[in-house]
C-alpha cells in the first residue's frame, strides 16, 4: 500500500473517511507541545494578483473559520463517535497548510516549479523546502484555498522539470510548523571569495585558449580522468602521490593569457607570489571532486582558483566535522591562506543540481544558508577552473602539523613515546612541561590577564583571614583576587615565579608533587590547570593526595583540568567556537600551561591528530584513576580547533618574535630544510592529558581523606571541589 510522509507517525494513503484527519508537524522544532510565538516577518516578499506573501512571516498557522462547512462525516453509532467527529470538524475548520510530500529539494522538485503547481489554488503565503527532505509545507491565505489544493494535488501525477521523470504527489493537513530563523555561516577562516574578477570577454578567450582535443600525451600533460578532464602547466601534479616532480618542469610555463590576470592578483594583493602552477579542470554536470587538502609540501600558502563557465557551490569541511557550503559565482575567485589551506578540506559533490538560496541565484558571494523558506535548486553547466599554485621549494611549517605532510615523518621521530614507568614519566614532564614553560615564560605571561569567574568567585566565598595556597600559580594572576585572604603561590617554572615576584606577590619554585608546606595549614587550595601535566594516573593521583594533605579538616580545595568533551550538553566550548583573530592571538592561541589551562580555553590553537594514545576509563569509583594508555602509543600533536580524539598529547606553542632562550625545547625539527628558518618563530610541545567525564572524580574519591563538595564542566574543562575530612 502506498505510504503517505512518515512525520511523527506512519500514513496510509487516506480514505474517503480519513483524507481530512488532523496531524501535527515540527520542522526543526523541540518535542515540546506546548504553543510558540511566531518568528518576526521576514524579507523579501512576492505578490500575485495584488496580494502580499511575505515567504513565512509565522511559524504557526492561526485559527480561522474560512467558511468551511462540513456537510457530512461518518459519525459511528455511539457518542463517542459523535464526540470525534465534532472536534476533527472544529480542527478541520482550521487548516490552512499542507504537507506535500514527493515535492522537496531532496527528490529533484525546485522552488520555481512546486511554486507555480502550488499557487494554482489560492494565495501562498509560506512555502517551506527543507535541504534534502522528499517534502515541502505551503500555507494557504485561507482555508478554502487549503482544501482545494489537497482535492486537486493529492495524489496527482507531476513530471519534475529537471530529471524528466513522473512522480505522484501525497498530500495531507497540518496545523504548525515550526522551523528555526538560520544564522547565515561565516566563511571558513582565511578564505575569501571576489566576484567578477574577470569580463565576460576575458572568460571567453581564457576559455577559448584550452584546446581540450590535443593528444593527451601533449607536453601540456593533459589528462582525461574518470570524473573530469585535466590540463595541467608549469608542472604536472601527480595524482598517484598529490605531489609535484619540482625537478622536471613542463615546457613552455602558464598559458600568456593567463600573465595578466595574475599581475592583477599581485597588484590587488589577492596573492603575493606569482604563480608557477597552473591546473586547468573541467566539470561537466554531475562531476565532482573529493574532498581534499592541496599536499603541504607541494605548495606555498596561496592557492587562488577562476571559476569560468557557470557556478558551483564548493563543500568545506573542518576536522571537528564542521561544513560550510560555498557558493562559487561565474567569474569569480576563490582565495585560499591560512587555515583554510592548510587545515579545511574542500571538494565538489558529484551532483547535477546544487541546493542554493532562490532569491539570489548565482548572484551571491560567500555561503549557502539553510533557510528552508529561501533554498531551491539549480542545474549545472559545464565549469572550468584555472587553479593556480606557487610550488613550494622548501618544507612546509605551518602550525597544523597533524594534518601536515612535511612535519609528519619529522614528528614520527621527534615524538615521545608514552611514559610505561615513573622514570620515563618525569623525564618526559621534564622535557616536555618543566623545560617549556621555563622557555616561553614572559611570552606565556603576556598571553595571561583575566581571571576565570568561577575561580574568583570560589576565592571571594572564602572567610577572611583563610590561608590559602595556589599549587601552580603561573605569572600569579589568582593570588590579588581577594586582598582579605593570605595567599602564597608555588609554581616548578623559576621564571613564572620571578614575574609573580615582580607583581608583589608571594610565590617560590618547588615540585607540585613535594610541597614544603607544613601538613593540614591551609584554609583552601586551587589547582587549576595543572594536574592535566602529569603524565600518568598514578602521579595525578599524587598531586591530587598532595593538595589534600596541605588542607585543614574541613578545608576545601578547587581543581580544574582540561576536558576530552569540548562539546558538551550540545554546545561548544569557547576553544572550540572562538574565532581566529589577530597575528599575535595566532602566536599566543597554540598554547597550554601547568599552571593556567583556564586561559587556554581562549587562546590555544591546537588539536590533535589520532587517537594512537587513548585511554579507557574503567567505569568504577576506585579504579577510574588509575586508567592505562595504549601500549607502544606515541604522543600525537594536536591542531588548533578541533575535538579530542586522544586524551595524551603534545599542545605546540609558537614563541612569539621567534627568540628564544639557550637550551630551548623548541621543535627543530619543524624548522629543518627552511632557508627562512632563522625568521620563524620556534615551536615548543607541551605534554597534556585531558579528562573524560567522570575521571578526574573517580579519582578524588579513590581518597579516603576527602569528599565532594561539588564537580561541574565550565567551558570546557572539568572542575572539582573538596573538602578535607
Amino acid at each position: 500500500m502506498r505510504r503517505l510522509l512518515q512525520l511523527g507517525k506512519t500514513r496510509q494513503t487516506p480514505s474517503a473517511s480519513e483524507q481530512l484527519a488532523f496531524f501535527t508537524v515540527r520542522l526543526y522544532g523541540s518535542h515540546s507541545t506546548k504553543k510558540r510565538s511566531p518568528p518576526p516577518t521576514q524579507h523579501g516578499p512576492t505578490r500575485r494578483a495584488g496580494r502580499r506573501h511575505d515567504g513565512g512571516r509565522s511559524g504557526v498557522c492561526p485559527p480561522q473559520d474560512g467558511g468551511l462547512q462540513i456537510t457530512s462525516m461518518e459519525t459511528g453509532k455511539n457518542t463517542e463517535d459523535h464526540l470525534k467527529a465534532h472536534k476533527m470538524k472544529k480542527k478541520i475548520l482550521r487548516k490552512q497548510s499542507l504537507v506535500i510530500a514527493n515535492a522537496g529539494l531532496g527528490n529533484g522538485m525546485s522552488r520555481h516549479q512546486l511554486h507555480r503547481i502550488v499557487d494554482n489554488y489560492g494565495v501562498v503565503e509560506t512555502l517551506l523546502m527543507p535541504p534534502n527532505k522528499p517534502y515541502s509545507f505551503v500555507q494557504y491565505e485561507s482555508t478554502e484555498e487549503a482544501k482545494k489544493a489537497f482535492d486537486a494535488l493529492n495524489g496527482k501525477e507531476v513530471t519534475l522539470e529537471d530529471f524528466d521523470q513522473n512522480i505522484v504527489l501525497y498530500c495531507n493537513f497540518v496545523e504548525k510548523v515550526f522551523w528555526k530563523n538560520s544564522v547565515p555561516t561565516s566563511l571558513p577562516p582565511d578564505l575569501k571569495v571576489i566576484e567578477n574578477i574577470i569580463s565576460s570577454e576575458e572568460e571567453r578567450k581564457m576559455l577559448e585558449s584550452i584546446d581540450w582535443r590535443g593528444d593527451e600525451n601533449t607536453q601540456t600533460a593533459q589528462k582525461t580522468l574518470k570524473h573530469r578532464r585535466v590540463k595541467h602547466f608549469g608542472y604536472e601534479f601527480r595524482y598517484d602521490n598529490n605531489d609535484v616532480d619540482k625537478d622536471n618542469p613542463l615546457p613552455g610555463g602558464l598559458p600568456e593569457i593567463c600573465i595578466p590576470f595574475l599581475e592583477k592578483c599581485l597588484k590587488q594583493g589577492y596573492i603575493k607570489h606569482k604563480p608557477d602552477q597552473l591546473t586547468v579542470n573541467q566539470y561537466e554536470p554531475g562531476q565532482g571532486i573529493p574532498p581534499h587538502i592541496d599536499t603541504h609540501s607541494a605548495f606555498e600558502d596561496e592557492i587562488i582558483s577562476l571559476s569560468l563557465g557557470s557556478e558551483i557551490v564548493m563543500d568545506f569541511k573542518h576536522p571537528d566535522g564542521h561544513t560550510v557550503a560555498v557558493m562559487l559565482p561565474r567569474r569569480s575567485l576563490l582565495v585560499m591562506t591560512g587555515e583554510s589551506r592548510y587545515l579545511w578540506t574542500h571538494g565538489i559533490t558529484p551532483r547535477k543540481y546544487d541546493v542554493i538560496q532562490a532569491s539570489e541565484l548565482g548572484q551571491k558571494v560567500g555561503t549557502i544558508t539553510a533557510d528552508v523558506r529561501d533554498l531551491t535548486l539549480k542545474r549545472r553547466e559545464t565549469r572550468t577552473s584555472f587553479t593556480f599554485r606557487k610550488v613550494r621549494r622548501s618544507s612546509c611549517n605551518c602550525i597544523y602539523p597533524s594534518v601536515c605532510d612535511s612535519q609528519k615523518g619529522q614528528q614520527r621521530q621527534a615524538e615521545p613515546s608514552f611514559p610505561h614507568n615513573e622514570m620515563e614519566a618525569s623525564e618526559l614532564e621534564q622535557q616536555y612541561v618543566h623545560k617549556v614553560y621555563e622557555e616561553i615564560a614572559t611570552h606565556f605571561s603576556s598571553t595571561r590577564h583575566s581571571p576565570w569567574p568561577r575561580v574568583v568567585e570560589f576565592l571571594r566565598s572564602l572567610p577572611e583571614g583563610s590561608i590559602v595556597a595556589d599549587v601552580g600559580c603561573g605569572n600569579g594572576k589568582y593570588l590579588g583576587i581577594n586582598r582579605d585572604l593570605y595567599m602564597v603561590g608555588c609554581d616548578r617554572s623559576k621564571n613564572l615565579v620571578d614575574i609573580c615576584g615582580e607583581k608583589d606577590c608571594q610565590a617560590f619554585v618547588c615540585d607540585a608533587l613535594s610541597v614544603p608546606i607544613r601538613s593540614g595549614s591551609c584554609d583552601a587550595c586551587i589547582s587549576i590547570a595543572v594536574i592535566h601535566h602529569f603524565s600518568t594516573a598514578e602521579r595525578r593521583l599524587a598531586a591530587i593526595r598532595e593538595l589534600a594533605r596541605l588542607l585543614k579538616p574541613g578545608g576545601t580545595a578547587l581543581i580544574y583540568v582540561w576536558a576530552m568533551e569540548q562539546e558538551y550538553k550540545n554546545q561548544k566550548s569557547k576553544y572550540l567556537k572562538e574565532k581566529h583573530g589577530s597575528k599575535d592571538k595566532e602566536e599566543e592561541s597554540s598554547t597550554g600551561t601547568s599552571q593556567r589551562l583556564l586561559d587556554d580555553q581562549k587562546h590555544d590553537r591546537s588539536s590533535q591528530g589520532s587517537a594512537r594514545s587513548d585511554r579507557l576509563l574503567d567505569d568504577s569509583e576506585d579504579k577510574g584513576c588509575a586508567a592505562k594508555p595504549v601500549a607502544d602509543s606515541r604522543l600525537p600533536v594536536h591542531t588548533n580547533r578541533t575535538s579530542f580524539h586522544s586524551q595524551d598529547m603534545l599542545v605546540p606553542w609558537h614563541l612569539k618574535g621567534g627568540s628564544k632562550k639557550k637550551g630551548a625545547v623548541v621543535d627543530e625539527a619543524s624548522l629543518a630544510g627552511c632557508k627562512e628558518s632563522q625568521e620563524l618563530s620556534p615551536v615548543f610541545h607541551r605534554y597534556y592529558h585531558v579528562f573524560r567525564e567522570g575521571e578526574l572524580e573517580a579519582a578524588c574519591r579513590s581518597l579516603d581523606c576527602v569528599r565532594i563538595l561539588k564537580n561541574y564542566y565550565d567551558q570546557g574543562n572539568w572542575c572539582v571541589v573538596l573538602e578535607k575530612l
